[in-house]
């Protein structure tokens, strides 16, 4: 059992440091070190771009979105035979190509004759396979 410190009469109480005026140990000081060092880096990481920010001129105007294009066709597979109907509902003409992939190794695939479709208009684009149709799709080219 440690033996109770008795204070002489009229001994004034320990007096307590303010937390400021205690020493810091290696480790704390390192680490107010660091947090410094970061808050500094931040800051000046921060300040140029504010500044850029602040002084940037005003942005280019937006570029001009550009005209819609190309024709809406939707194909449809019915057995070996393939039918595609495309309409431009746009003022630009636009030329449409059907392509047909045959499942078959033996049967030729086919890449139809570019079909012009102007504004407002309609087209039917047909091909066949000799068996089975793998894949269909359309293709479209600007005409100038």
């Amino acid at each position: 059992m440690r033996p109770s410190r008795v204070r002489p009469p009229g001994a004034h109480p320990r007096r307590v440091r303010p937390l400021l005026d205690h020493p810091l140990r290696v480790g704390q000081r390192r680490a107010l070190a660091l947090l410094v060092l970061v808050l500094a880096t931040a800051a000046g990481l921060a300040a140029p771009s504010v500044v850029r920010a602040a002084t940037a001129p005003d942005a280019p105007p937006a570029a001009a979105k550009p005209e819609p294009f190309g024709a809406d066709c939707r194909p449809s597979v019915q057995g070996s035979h393939v039918i595609a109907y495309c309409h431009n509902p746009y003022p630009d003409a636009d030329r449409v190509r059907l392509h047909t992939d045959c499942a078959m190794w033996w049967d030729l695939d086919a890449d139809a004759a570019p079909v012009q479709v102007g504004p407002g208009q309609t087209v039917r684009l047909t091909d066949r396979c000799w068996k089975d149709v793998r894949a269909v799709w359309v293709t479209h080219e600007k005409v100038s």
